[in-house]
Order: C-alpha cells, then structure tokens, then sequence
C-alpha cells in the first residue's frame, strides 16, 4: 500500500489526520511562508500548500503527501500567527467585532504517479466584542499563540465568536477532513 505523509509541524493537523485511522509519517516540510509581493491571502495559503507537498514529495517516492495551509485576512490585512501573548492581545483586539475571512488550502501529491489536487476552503468568522479582561483571561487559559487569529476554535476560544460560516469545521483547525477524504479516496486509500 502507499505511504501517506502529512507535510506539517502542526500539531492540530497531525490530531485532525489521526481521525481516519490510516497510519501516516509526518515531516516538517520547513519552507519559506513569508507572502510574496501582490499576492492576496488566499494565493499565499494555495501556495503554501502546494510548496510544501512539492518540497517534502520530493525525498518521499511511492506516497501520498498532505500539505495544508491557513491564512485570514480582515479589512485587507493579514491574520498570521501571534507566537507571543503581546501579540495575540493586539491582535483580538483587532480582530474583536469584525470579520475575518479564512483560508485553508489541501494539496495532495501522488508521487509515484504525480497526481496533484488542490483545493482552499473558505471561512467567515465574526468575532464577538471582546473587552480587554475577556482577551486576558482567554489568552491565560488556552494560550492560542500558534493559532491564526489568537483562538482555538475546537476549544474555548468559540466563546468568542458570535458565528462561522463554512463547509468544513475541521478546515478552521487547519486540516479540511471532508475534501481530504475525498482526495485520498481518489488515489485508492479505502475508508471502509
């Protein structure tokens, strides 16, 4: 059978993936996110997704490699990563009764037949008013700072949000299950 590899760090794609019972390898694929000159959000994520499938396919043959990648946006500027507290303050306080439109882009690569598909799966998320003691008293309890938009939507972090809008739930963790079963169906994985 062919070797499945999820081309992630993430450790929220990692769990989401464990949900199909299928045993998968997982490689960092360790590539340059920074956003290229004019490219909208939801170019950054298709790229991403692709560039890191094609870097870890690479050094896998006869596997089907995973990549995955989120990116948000409201008003026109971009949700990244906080990493630190201070940053994830800001950025709730930013983000708080406003919309945020998130991407999260599937490529899966067959290399032993290169096979490539792709798909984003777009988001709407409107977060709540936040006062700056709800912010802290968030921020404290589940620490989202590896979270794009400071909140772990499969957590606490839904008290924040007044609503979604999407396909895929498992799209706003980082990994679009739904599309994904789909795709590796395609490539002869059985679900059954």
């Amino acid at each position: 059978m062919i070797k499945i590899v999820l081309a992630s760090s993430s450790p929220f794609r990692r769990q989401l993936l464990s949900r199909f019972n299928i045993p998968f390898d997982v490689v960092n694929p360790d590539i340059d996110e920074t956003p290229r000159l004019n490219e909208t959000v939801k170019e950054i994520s298709i790229r991403l997704a692709r560039e890191k499938a094609i870097h870890v396919a690479a050094h896998h043959s006869n596997s089907l490699i995973i990549a995955s990648d989120t990116t948000a946006e409201c008003e026109g500027q971009i949700i990244e990563k906080p990493m630190i507290h201070s940053q994830a303050v800001s950025q709730l306080n930013l983000l708080s009764g406003n919309l945020v439109k998130f991407y999260t882009s599937l490529c899966v690569i067959n290399t032993k037949t290169q096979a490539l598909q792709e798909c984003v799966v777009d988001f709407e998320v409107k977060y709540k008013v936040l006062s700056e003691k709800r912010i802290e008293s968030y921020l404290l309890k589940e620490k989202p700072y590896n979270c794009v938009g400071s909140v772990k939507s499969e957590g606490l972090g839904i008290t924040l949000l007044e609503y979604i809008r999407g396909e895929d739930p498992t799209a706003l963790i980082g990994l679009p299950l739904m599309k994904l079963s789909d795709m590796l169906q395609k490539e002869g994985v059985p679900f059954e």
